[in-house]
């Protein structure tokens, strides 16, 4: 389980080649390892890439490759076995959400899925009644076994989503119930002393597109853009029985169109390089029935010749659940339950709860110190701490230097005010001066015009000038 798969830690040896076991010859019990040979099986992207590089970088590599013979069997062959051991004993989990507009029939698709009523027939609702003015999160768990395997089974269903005539919110319920799940598990994983606890994330969620025949509603595209980043979305259309094989392929069509002009991501199967041909042929054959055309039906009809099948009656016909040819059941059940359940739950642990716990930690101001990581090398070390105390002597200078132009500036500016307050003061001085002038020489006129000319006569030599 997801919920125990975190407290594994991988130890890399960069000296110590990776070890394949080449098949064993019948009549030994000494397979044949070989050291520096890449390690079997993996994911494709992974393999080739890390292959590719290690190619790249040491030419001639083959050459060198060291056979050696173990000396008895060993048993770590066994570890598929053990896994397979503990995996039953443990059980799984599987956490789906369905979501749609009321009366497209989630609750069937859900009952024909597992085989069982998990839901009972809802009351009819009676005229008049009043509905719910919200979007409210229902979650109906079950205890499966099959074969001796157990399987802790949570359908989220979320009835009133679309119901009303003001849906511009009604998503919101939604993603936030997705995120509360998402928190849970981040707390319950950072506690100081941590036990086992359940896997609450959301694996899949089952979108129920109504069978319009034409193209995605924008309530659709607004849901979708928000919940494809936090869950495998996996879009289906509800009541396919009601379109035409032709309507259907044409309907399909313009919603694959929709999905990917709004670049929504649905889950897709992921492949490996070791994968064969066959898986390869069938995982084409499910992707290309996206978005899947369903019928739900969990009532035992008889067929024209006798047979009998899950399906609904018609007067027409009968349209059978688990026939590939009448819709697409059987393709949705192989990738949420008989073929890609696993994948899911990967998925939604190491990828879509990775993101959400990364923006949340960085949120919160938590980084990663990515040195942590990293091998201490002395002479690199030293070399990182001559180029740090360069660069803090660096800083420094500058912001002495930065200290000193402003004081430069802050003097220059005084000064200058200073000389400008001087001059200020000389011309208003000197504006005195010249008044007081122009006042005693006009005193003067108005004394010379009072005197007589013999009075001007007997003060020769006296003059203000």
């Amino acid at each position: 389980m997801a919920g125990t798969e975190h407290n594994q830690v991988a130890v890399e040896a960069p000296s110590i080649a990776p070890l394949a076991i080449e098949p064993m010859d019948p009549s030994m019990h000494s397979p044949v390892i070989n050291a520096g040979s890449p390690p079997v099986g993996g994911e494709g992207n992974g393999t080739s890439s890390s292959s590719a590089g290690a190619n790249g970088a040491v030419s001639g590599a083959e050459t060198n490759v060291i056979r050696r013979k173990i000396n008895g069997y060993v048993g770590f062959a066994n570890l598929p076995q053990q896994w397979h051991r503990k995996s039953i004993k443990r059980g799984f989990n599987l956490n789906v959400m369905v979501v749609g507009e009321s009366g497209l029939g989630k609750s069937t698709l859900v009952n024909t899925l597992f085989g069982m009523g998990l839901y009972g027939p809802k009351p009819r609702k009676e005229p008049g009644a009043e509905s719910a003015k919200t979007v409210q999160i229902q979650t109906v768990e079950a205890d499966l076994e099959e074969n001796g395997v157990r399987l802790h089974l949570s359908v989220i269903d979320t009835p009133g989503f679309g119901d009303f005539v003001n849906n511009n919110d009604s998503w919101k319920a939604i993603v936030d119930d997705v995120d509360q799940r998402f928190d849970a598990y981040l707390e319950m994983e950072n506690k100081v002393s941590r036990t086992s606890f359940d896997d609450n994330r959301v694996h899949a969620c089952v979108y129920f597109i109504q069978p319009t025949g034409h193209s995605l509603k924008p309530l659709d595209i607004v849901v979708m853009k928000k919940l494809h980043r936090k869950v495998n979305l996996v879009p289906v259309i509800a009541k396919a029985d009601t379109l035409t094989q032709e309507e259907v392929a044409a309907f399909k069509r313009r919603v694959m169109d929709d999905i990917k002009h709004q670049q929504i991501e649905i889950f897709q199967p992921p492949r490996y390089e070791n994968d064969d041909e066959e898986t390869i042929a069938e995982n084409d054959d499910i992707m290309e029935k996206v978005p899947f055309a369903v019928v739900g039906s969990t009532d035992v009809v008889q067929t024209s010749d006798g047979r009998s099948v899950r399906g609904r009656s018609y007067p027409w016909g009968v349209i059978e659940v688990d026939n590939e040819d009448h819709c697409d059941f059987v393709k949705l059940r192989q990738l949420l339950i008989r073929t890609y359940l696993e994948e899911l739950r990967e998925r939604t642990a190491n990828a879509l709860y990775e993101n959400y716990r990364t923006e949340k930690l960085s949120s919160l101001g938590i980084q990663q110190d990515h040195s942590v990581f990293r091998e201490v090398n002395p002479g690199m070390r030293q070399e990182e701490e001559r180029a740090l105390h360069e660069a803090r002597l660096a800083k420094m200078e500058a912001d002495m230097k930065s200290v000193f132009q402003q004081k430069v500036s802050e003097k220059e500016q005084k000064l200058k005010r200073s000389e400008a307050e001087l001059f200020a003061r000389h011309r208003d001085m000197k504006e005195q001066l010249q008044q007081q002038k122009r006042e005693l020489e006009e005193k003067k006129a108005k004394l010379e015009a009072g005197r007589g000319p013999e009075e001007k006569k007997g003060r020769k030599g006296f003059s203000l000038r």
